[in-house]
């Protein structure tokens, strides 16, 4: 091979290396243009999560009083029976 086929294949794959390199960078530019809209997406799916955990938190407090008014209920008439059977 000539010193000039040589220079034209090396120049060759140069130019497709480029050519690779600027494709990459092309899709990074556009998949960085929609990051924006993604971080919006996250945001809004963030705020529905807060806003069920503080649901489910107001959930928990309830079942939590009713869970102590049915133990002392159940305490009064365990008590009650006791009571009946030692007579």
């Amino acid at each position: 091979m000539s010193r000039l086929n040589l220079a034209q294949n090396r120049f060759e794959a140069a130019l497709e290396s480029l050519e690779n390199a600027a494709a990459t960078v092309g899709e990074s530019l556009d998949a960085a243009a929609k990051l924006p809209e993604k971080v919006a997406e996250l945001e809004m799916e963030r705020e529905k999560l807060l806003a069920r955990i503080a649901e489910l938190e107001e959930e928990v407090a309830a079942l939590s009083g009713l869970t102590e008014e049915v133990e002392g209920r159940l305490d009064g008439a365990m008590g009650e029976i006791r009571a009946a059977l030692a007579r």
